[in-house]
């Protein structure tokens, strides 16, 4: 019993080493794109890195790093006094933890102006890097805190969803931009914000992609014990007939990663050539030896 448990609190040790390590890469990513791409372009598309980057060419004596600090620690007492500790969640670290990374780019390397001297090369990366470390905060169940605190508030005491909620916070913050800094910055803000959204959709897709694959084939056993023995994985078998032919089958259904899709397909190949198979992409698959419920 002993045993037991110590391999369960392992397990979950484990679990909660790897949630803190992708949340750490995602906000890293978020603080790179940050203070190396859209601060000396003063791409201000949203969040309280837009807000921070319009504060600190207002009052340059503070840095973006130090705006952060300011203003998600207001954000956070506000969510504390609005929503409760529970509702906060990991929303309280990211928000602390994103703006000491921003602050620790900065002061390893300080750099006010542009890195490629390319606007539009710098908005490609300031606009993937950010996205992709939220793509892997979201995917985790966490956020990356600033407005998602205010988003949180007013979807709580008003009628607006969450999601209108941080486009209205984002949008506002994309029209002070092209105020301060012109039509132009404006512009490619508006750009980023766009983006951003699709860049975000589409890597969590592929970060949760994997493949549903079905095959009918006359053979199953040796088909199941490549699953089961070379893969760790399991299927569905079910019971079926050929409609022209009316010859008995057997239906495997199995969820794989893409690399064990591929080995699978391989093995298929090799060893049951007359076996019928259809591969789908899917990147919500719940359940065991995937996403939990929680």
């Amino acid at each position: 019993m002993n045993g037991l448990k110590e391999a369960f609190s392992r397990e979950n040790l484990l679990k909660d080493l790897n949630f803190f390590a992708l949340l750490n890469l995602g906000l890293v990513l978020t603080a790179v794109g940050i203070v190396y791409f859209k601060n000396p372009n003063h791409f201000a598309f949203g969040g309280t890195s837009g807000l921070s980057i319009l504060l600190a060419d207002l009052f340059p004596r503070i840095n973006v790093g130090g705006f952060m600090w300011i203003i998600n620690i207001v954000l956070v007492v506000l969510g504390f006094i609005f929503l409760g500790v529970k509702c906060m969640g990991w929303t309280i670290y990211s928000s602390f933890a994103l703006s000491f990374f921003v602050s620790g780019c900065e002061w390893l390397y300080p750099s006010g102006v542009s890195l490629s001297g390319d606007a539009m090369l710098d908005l490609v990366f300031a606009v993937f890097l950010p996205a992709l470390g939220a793509a892997i905060v979201f995917d985790i169940g966490a956020s990356t805190g600033g407005t998602d605190i205010v988003a949180l508030i007013l979807a709580k005491y008003t009628s607006m969803e969450i999601g209108k909620a941080l486009m209205v916070s984002d949008i506002l913050i994309v029209l002070a931009a092209a105020v301060r800094f012109g039509m132009g910055t404006g512009l490619y803000c508006i750009l980023g914000l766009i983006g951003k959204s699709f860049v975000v959709d589409g890597a969590i897709e592929n970060i949760r992609l994997r493949k549903v694959c079905t095959i009918m084939t006359a053979n199953p056993q040796p088909i199941l014990d490549f699953i089961i023995h070379d893969m760790n994985r399991s299927a569905t078998v079910e019971k079926a007939y050929g409609a022209y032919t009316h010859h008995e089958l057997s239906v495997l259904v199995t969820v794989l990663t893409r690399r064990q899709a591929l080995q699978l397909r391989n093995f298929l190949r090799e060893n049951d050539p007359h076996s019928f198979i259809t591969i789908v992409n899917s990147s919500e698959i719940i359940g065991k030896g995937f996403r939990s419920f929680n």
